[in-house]
Order: C-alpha cells, then structure tokens, then sequence
C-alpha cells in the first residue's frame, strides 16, 4: 500500500502500433446474450462460495463439540408396537443430552435438547452429539391418514430446532383444521442430515443432499411400515431441504414432493426428477432467493449451484400462490402458501391456489 501503480501494459503485440495521430478503436462492449447473462451469474456465485469458503471456518471454529450420548439402541425395524418404547428412549436420550451439555456450560443446547425430553414430545430417533439430529411426530403416527414430512433448510439444527418445531407444528394445526371428518393426519419433523450454514461453501452444492437423499429414502419406507396401507405421504421440502428432495425423488413412493423458497433441485425440470409423486413448487414474493442465480456448473471438480428455477415455466412444476411470504414465512398460521401447503398434502389438489 502507498506506492503507485505501474502502468497497464498494452495486450498488443509491439508490431501492432497504432497509425500515427489516431487513437486505436475501443474494445467492443460485450452483447448481451443468454450466456453473457448466466457469466454474469455464475461469477456472483463464485464471489459468494470465495467469501463462504473464508467465513464459514472461522464461524464454525469459534464453537467446540458439544458432548452428548450415543442414540438410544432400538428394535430394528420399528413396528407401531415398538413406537411407545422408541419414544420414551429417545426422550432419555435427550435428556441425558441436556445435562451432559449443561455440564459443558452449553445453557443454550441443555434447554433445546431438554424441551425435546418433554413428556409430550414424541421422537422417531434422536441424536444430540455435533448440531443434532432428531425426527419429530406430531399426531397419531399409526393410524394416520396423511403424513406431512417436512425437510428443511440451511442453519437448521438442535440450537434452532424451536423455530423448525414451529413451522410442523403450523402445519399440523392447518392439516387438523382442514382435514376431512374421520381422516387423521401427522406431520414428521425430519432434521435428519447435517444442514449446511447459509454462509458456508456447502450450501452452493449438493455434498450434502448427497449424503441426506439415502436416509430420507429410508425414513419415508419406516414410515409406510408404521403406517396403514394407503396412507398418502407428502415431503414439504424448504429452502436447501429441496435440493435434499430433489436427490431422494426418483421412484420415491410419495404422494407430493412441494418445493419452497427453493434454490433449485439440482435438475433441469420437474420429469428430470423421475420422480412417481407430482411435484409442486411456490416462492413469495418477499423471498431473497429470487436473487438467486440459478445456475448449475463443473467447477473445479465440484458442482456449483442448483440449476432450473422450480417456479419457472421451464422447469414445470404445478406452481401455487405463497403470496408475500418471506424465506421464512411459508408455514406462518393464516398464510396463503401454508393453506396450499395443507391442501396438498390432504390430497385436496382442486382446492390449491395457484400462482
């Protein structure tokens, strides 16, 4: 710092002087084309995986591990008769998470792991060792009729898992409002992979959808074995949670997959996703991910980006209003994306509003 630069150097090869008196002619400006604007989009990506790729360590190295027991030792598999024992387990577990974590001066991950140890809560598994897994049920498992499972996003773990209980237990209340007389219905909290950070390299790839896709595969054949046949099973995918979707959707014996608030699935359209259920896609108006270049390229061995827009024409998924919902907003009581959220899960698809 504080010395001159040195002058450009002309990029033309020194028998490429100019005519004398006259100024050589400017460098014509560059089209604007398809490519020149995904270039321009791509290069926004690259700007946001270099400052993600500087932050995201130093973030993450300021939190040490958190202690916490191994998972509780089930039956495997679970049959409905094995659910009562699996979920007093797993509340011990968390229990025994909360105090080992209070141990380590960790107040915050004690009350998280402790409201997860309530006597109501009920845990198809539980995991409190690194940021936490834990599936959740909401409702009488065994005997519903529609199951809702919701997939989420980035920045979701046990130290925000409130906020995520919030959003099945809206939806629960939604399915309860609006279900049909006799039909029951349960939701499944599933934080059952590792989310990326919003501001981490991860979050730009599909790594981790990558290692997610095969046990949500696995959790949606537990859940047909716990539940009455022809039970309609629906995956509400948010955020990073639909690229996560996206990978586990071929064949998968869904009813829906509905996408929000999606960067992208990692395919070009929706009949790429060769997936058996119908797939659904919203994004509010007031959704920073809008912004989002959707784009997908090989970059240094790695695959950046998420490709076709889900909401776009392109890509041909059946998209439904969500109004001005926000990144966050899509399960908010009273809004229109939870509404339509509930109406496809029940199988009510005439009553969707679309966008």
């Amino acid at each position: 710092m504080g010395h001159a630069a040195p002058p450009a150097r002309d990029p033309r090869p020194p028998t490429a002087e100019p005519l004398a008196g006259r100024r050589p002619p400017a460098p014509e400006a560059e089209p604007v084309t398809r490519w020149g604007r995904r270039a321009r989009r791509l290069r926004a990506v690259l700007a946001a995986l270099l400052t993600a790729a500087i932050v995201a360590p130093l973030a993450g190295a300021a939190r040490p591990g958190i202690p916490a027991p191994p998972p509780a030792a089930l039956a495997a598999p679970l049959t409905p008769r094995d659910l009562r024992t699996a979920y007093g387990a797993n509340r011990a577990d968390a229990a025994e998470a909360a105090r080992m974590a209070a141990g380590h001066g960790d107040a915050h991950r004690a009350a998280a792991d402790r409201a997860l140890a309530a006597p109501a809560r009920h845990l198809l598994s539980f995991d409190g060792r690194g940021t936490g897994l834990a599936t959740e049920v909401l409702g009488d498992l065994p005997r519903a009729d529609h199951v809702a499972v919701l997939v989420p996003g980035s920045d979701t773990t046990l130290d925000t898992y409130a906020r995520f209980h919030r959003a099945a237990a809206a939806v629960h209340a939604e399915l309860l409002r609006r279900a049909p007389a006799g039909h029951r219905v349960a939701v499944v909290a599933w934080l059952g992979y590792e989310t990326p950070a919003t501001v981490g390299a991860t979050v730009a790839t599909p790594a981790r959808a990558g290692h997610a896709a095969p046990r949500l595969r696995a959790l949606v054949r537990q859940l047909h074995a716990l539940t009455p046949a022809g039970t309609r099973i629906s995956l509400l995918c948010h955020s990073y949670g639909s690229v996560v979707c996206g990978r586990a959707a071929p064949g998968l014996d869904v009813a829906d997959i509905a996408l929000v608030g999606s960067p992208g699935t990692g395919a070009d359209s929706a009949a790429g996703l060769h997936a058996r259920a119908r797939i659904w896609a919203a994004r509010g108006s007031e959704d920073w991910v809008g912004n989002v270049p959707h784009v997908r390229a090989r970059l240094f061995g790695t695959t950046v980006g998420f490709g076709t827009d889900p909401v776009s024409r392109a890509f041909g998924a059946r998209v439904f209003d969500a109004a001005g919902a926000g990144h966050s907003g899509y399960f908010t009581p009273g809004s229109a994306s939870l509404a339509n959220l509930a109406r496809i899960t029940l199988g009510a698809t005439a009553e969707v509003t679309r966008a």
